[in-house]
């Protein structure tokens, strides 16, 4: 259906400045003819008994155009907006509501979501929106089976980070004033333009893509704007005038032409790997969301986790590890993820049952986010690995059992720390130690002990393929791969006479499952490890 451009006006902060607005508006009419829609965000009372409002209220004035507005960003002002679900405050005035989406006749559609992130606690204040509301909102939208994007994203706040890959907003610090949850958002929603405002300043981002360069299909790209608040002594820009054709409208080769001046994606790390961790809130504020579908619907305590990753990473030597080539089947952001596998949801980290594990309880260790071994992790990523790590030796030792982790760096994309439980009457630690360099010698590999305390990163270079095991006395082999390495060789080892007697499942692909058996043993682990699993502590 062939439709014409909408013309849009959006203003930033009015704070009961209508007089100002209206006429800039009128002017602006009269200069370029009608406009369609005025959207604004930020704070539109300035208070709450404010006189040039109640003339609009009892119909004495009337917007000269149809005007749809975001909610309260403070408690002083949470009363002037009556129905949270959205309502009419005056004759062509509307307040769209706390959150959801608005769709004109012409199939625009327009996301929004009022009031600032809140800071945790329950219930949620008027003016603020929690973490269940943009996993609300992102849920209703992409749950549409073509589901490319909005059109428009409205939100006062700004969303924290916007600036990374771009051009600077001067003084504005998105860390202090951002709200990770808007970033995420943003992220998902993937909005043509996204207006916000609050900050008293016109920042308009360089237009950024929403999707990766040669790995994926070309898509829109998106804008931020933030805008001033109307009448402001600075002249900073308070309105700003466009006309969009509805993405539903468009032909797709039109909608997603790239523009010169294009950036990479503020939200994800370039290169694919999907992470808004370095935008989300600290722990203490609100939790970041949880992930896009729910272990179970027992609410979780504040280890809640995001779409996220491995926070910023630290600065270090550039040699850098390769990139995911394709979507990744790890990262916790990615649709290749066996959901169903998953048993636990950290801050930074996840645990899932090993596809075709060699034991019923055989679990990985892994990073939310891309990222490719133990040396590349931050430090509260290797952190949170140290917690589950001594979280499973607990459990399993409550079971009767010993616990080997086993990284391979090598022909891998994504960490996947290999943690199997050997039954304690099965051997020894020194046992275990000894099969490893038994059978390391018989294959030239040279396995190096290497002192309890010290970290990998002190050892090997970022980038650089190895393998390592840890036993469950913290002492370390380990084994710089130099050209090849046998893919199976952890599972080789902890399979064969000496150790689990099993070696017809040394290799994982002749041990696989149905999806359903698989979801129930991956329910039964979850279960009987609730007691031991750091996300489920308060």
């Amino acid at each position: 259906s062939l439709c014409k451009p909408l013309s849009m006006l959006v203003c930033g902060d009015v704070e009961g400045r209508l007089g100002s607005l209206y006429s800039r508006v009128q002017a602006a009419q009269s200069k370029s003819g009608s406009f369609d829609l005025l959207l604004c965000v930020g704070n539109f009372f300035g208070s709450a008994h404010d006189p040039e409002w109640e003339a609009y209220q009892t119909g004495a004035k009337k917007a000269p155009i149809q005007t749809y507005v975001l909610g309260a960003n403070n408690s002083e002002t949470a009363q002037c907006f009556p129905d949270a679900s959205g309502c009419e405050l005056a004759e062509n005035i509307t307040y769209l509501g706390r959150k959801g989406v608005f769709s004109g006749a012409s199939g625009l559609q327009i996301a929004y979501l009022s009031g600032t992130e809140s800071t945790g606690g329950e219930p949620t204040p008027a003016h603020c929106f929690s973490t269940k509301d943009v996993t609300d909102l992102k849920t209703s939208l992409l749950s549409a089976s073509k589901f490319k994007g909005v059109d428009i994203l409205l939100t006062s706040s700004w969303p924290k980070g916007v600036e990374i890959f771009g051009n600077s907003p001067g003084d504005i610090d998105t860390k202090k004033c951002g709200s990770g949850l808007v970033s995420l958002l943003a992220a998902s929603l993937k909005p043509r333009y996204h207006f916000a405002a609050l900050q008293k300043v016109y920042y308009e981002r360089l237009p950024y893509r929403n999707h990766t360069v040669l790995q994926e299909a070309a898509q829109h790209v998106s804008r931020f704007i933030a805008l001033a608040g109307v009448g402001n002594s600075d002249k900073r820009k308070y309105l700003y005038a466009f006309s969009i054709l509805p993405m539903s409208s468009m032909e797709p080769a039109e909608l997603v032409k790239q523009p010169q001046d294009v950036t990479e994606n503020p939200y994800r790390r370039p290169g694919g790997g999907k992470s808004c961790a370095h935008l989300l809130p600290d722990e203490k504020e609100e939790p970041a969301p949880q992930f896009f579908f729910d272990l179970s619907s027992k609410p979780k305590g504040r280890k809640r986790r995001s779409e996220g990753g491995e926070g910023q990473q630290p600065k270090r030597a550039p040699s850098k590890p390769p990139l995911p080539t394709a979507a990744c089947w790890f990262c916790l952001a990615s649709p290749e993820v066996e959901k169903h596998l998953v048993v636990s949801i950290g801050t930074h980290c996840y645990l899932a049952l090993a596809k075709g594990g060699l034991t019923p309880d055989h679990v990985l260790i892994l990073p939310i986010g891309h990222c490719q071994s133990m040396v590349d992790l931050a430090s509260e990523v290797v952190e949170e690995v140290e917690q589950y790590k001594s979280a499973l030796k607990r459990f399993f030792g409550a079971r009767g059992k010993r616990f080997v982790a086993f990284e391979r760096n090598y022909r891998s994309q994504h960490l996947q720390l290999q943690v199997v439980p050997v039954p304690l009457n099965c051997c020894t630690t020194e046992d275990i130690k000894e099969a490893f360099i038994v059978q390391a010698e018989e294959q030239r590999i040279e396995l190096l002990e290497i002192p309890e305390h010290s970290a990998l990163k002190q050892i090997v270079q970022p980038g650089t393929p190895y393998f390592y095991v840890e036993l469950d006395n913290g002492e370390k082999l380990f084994h710089r791969i130099r050209k090849s390495f046998p893919l199976q060789f952890g599972r080789e080892v902890l399979a064969s006479e000496a150790i689990l007697a099993m070696p017809g499942r040394a290799d994982w692909r002749s041990c696989q499952a149905g999806q359903e058996e698989e979801a129930t043993a991956a329910q039964d682990f979850r279960q009987a490890f609730e007691p031991f699993d750091l996300a489920q502590e308060d």
